[in-house]
């Protein structure tokens, strides 16, 4: 579609555009919206409530404040997305919390003058569904899903193949560490795909909250921690408290040393082409001696103490 004009209000969908061949089209992003790093110099038309610097805990109780009082967690620069007249406009309904949602952008659509933009909201729960959103973005774009989700379901048949025959550790995937949240939608498929079995999480259902003693009675294989928007720095900042508790220290795969902390902000959460790297991570993680590159960069081993181990 020459001339196309594209506002990006998730990372996921921006990294979707791009993927899809239309990055030159994009003329608005989210502030969260940082890969590739291309995009970062686009207006942002979104800002958080939040604070910076919050832990866990602390973006728990505020988000649950401001939930609570009817608001939203995130302000739309209506004036700016006016200016930049996009053809279509990019967000989400899956998570109230985690980005800006079609309710955000009322007040801006609803003051618009002349044709407003299509508005395509993602939603996925599972694989199959963001296979979906691709072919969303590429229909109401013009693009073309087809060769680039083939291309991706290539490379998972690839990771399946890697970790073909080989034992299926039981895995305790976290999403948020207080409270401890277990990572849903489509993370447990991202664990079958590696050669695990998902625990205390189910397939295609949204991330529960467990206690600690429900893990301690689970009692996992391997864990692996990937909070949602957190890079590894953070992860360990706040892995100590939790290492602190005697059910953590009594799991068996925190005394065997398979704990492994990843980069939660750039992978696993954002439904999008880097939920392929999301299991080439974890096939690394529940099975020594696979190496697709990620070691080190995108994931690391945490010892019993939270803090990181070196790598000879």
């Amino acid at each position: 579609m020459s001339g196309l004009r594209i506002v990006s209000l998730l990372p996921s969908a921006t990294e979707i555009a791009v993927a899809l061949g239309l990055g030159d089209a994009l003329v608005g992003r989210s502030h969260e919206c940082d890969w590739p790093p291309r995009v970062e110099g686009l207006p942002v038309l979104t800002r958080s409530k939040l604070a910076k610097g919050l832990n866990s805990g602390e973006i728990e109780d505020r988000v649950r404040a401001i939930v609570g009082a009817g608001l939203s967690v995130y302000e739309v620069d209506a004036d700016g997305l006016r200016a930049l007249n996009p053809d279509v406009v990019l967000t989400q309904t899956q998570c109230a919390v985690c980005a800006v949602t079609p309710d955000d952008l009322s007040a801006a659509l609803n003051d618009w003058t002349g044709s407003a933009p299509v508005l395509i909201s993602t939603a996925p729960d599972t694989l199959d569904d963001v296979w979906g959103d691709f072919a969303s973005v590429a229909a109401a774009t013009g693009a073309d899903a087809g060769p680039v989700v083939a291309q991706l379901k290539a490379r998972m048949d690839a990771v399946r193949a890697a970790v073909a025959g080989r034992p299926r550790p039981r895995v305790a995937a976290i999403e948020w560490l207080d409270p401890l949240m277990m990572a849903g939608n489509w993370v447990p498929e991202l664990i079958e795909i590696a050669g695990g079995e998902s625990l205390l999480a189910a397939h295609g259902q949204h991330s529960p909250y467990v206690g600690i003693e429900a893990l301690a009675e689970a009692d996992p294989d391997g864990i692996v921690l990937m909070p949602c928007g957190f890079r590894i720095p953070q992860t360990l900042d706040e892995l100590p408290a939790l290492a602190a508790s005697p059910l953590w220290q009594s799991l068996r795969a925190v005394r065997e040393g398979r704990v492994a902390a990843t980069d939660g902000q750039y992978f696993f959460n954002r439904p999008g082409p880097r939920l392929v790297e999301s299991a080439e991570i974890l096939a690394e993680i529940l099975h020594p001696g696979i190496d697709f590159g990620h070691r080190g960069t995108n994931w690391i081993a945490v010892g019993a103490d939270g803090t990181a181990e070196v790598v000879a």
